[in-house]
């Protein structure tokens, strides 16, 4: 299935995400989250310069609400129709901002805990300064989703197996690379997956690393699904 970007795209919603503030958050911790919106574009920095995003971005939304306590603890509670196109991307964005040639590293752990229904991926999206290319790291996903572009095989790097496929949308060129098995918790090493595109495969240059984002990107949760992240970092040097 094809999919579009969701930084850049700002696609018209449903009536129903108007609701959204009515819903509450009905998968939010016992105590009061520090921050909390139903907003389509809602954001939040941390303290360690983490930005969280509720990123409502596709036709045909419901609802969904986010919930921080901090840049690794986190969650969504969403209510998208079972329809198709992707309705959300969710996430939380740390920015990095150096070419690849300058990166002596890039590494990132995450765990979640992710429904057994719905149609979601749960994904790295990151990015270059100039928004030409996006590189996609899904860890797990459930249901009628899929990559854009074609496969390219399967490759071992990171830490991970991954099958890569490349593809692009009309804005940007999109590098998927679809972990062969679902995975909750883990560590990513993100530099040899990005040295593989530039110096293996030549399908960029020494590209300026901008956002590292990681979510879920929701394409149905009818009748309302929970999505937590427990922890999650980058780092670079």
């Amino acid at each position: 299935m094809a999919r579009r970007t969701r930084t850049l795209n700002r696609l018209a919603l449903t009536p129903a995400v108007a609701l959204a503030a009515l819903v509450g958050f009905a998968a939010a911790p016992a105590q009061a989250a520090v921050w909390s919106s139903s907003d389509q574009w809602g954001t939040y920095t941390t303290s360690d310069n983490y930005t969280l995003y509720n990123n409502i971005w596709g036709s045909g939304a419901g609802t969904q609400s986010i919930w921080a306590n901090s840049s690794s603890d986190w969650g969504v509670w969403a209510d998208h129709p079972n329809t198709g196109g992707i309705k959300s991307y969710p996430n939380a964005k740390k920015v990095v901002n150096k070419p690849i040639g300058s990166l002596s590293s890039l590494t990132s752990t995450y765990n979640v805990t992710v429904p057994s229904s719905g149609a979601y991926n749960t994904s790295y999206d990151i990015w270059d300064s100039d928004y030409d290319y996006e590189v996609m790291l899904w860890v797990n996903y459930n249901g009628a989703v899929g990559p854009l572009g074609t496969s390219q095989g399967t490759l071992t790097l990171g830490g991970h197996t991954w099958t890569v496929y490349k593809g692009d949308n009309g804005s940007n060129q999109v590098f998927s690379f679809l972990r062969t098995s679902d995975s909750t918790s883990g560590t990513v090493d993100i530099l040899p997956i990005l040295k593989w595109i530039k110096d293996t495969k030549g399908w960029w240059g020494n590209e300026t690393i901008g956002d590292v984002q990681f979510g879920y990107e929701i394409t149905s949760s009818a009748g309302g699904l929970d999505f937590r992240t427990n922890g999650f970092g980058v780092s670079s040097s």
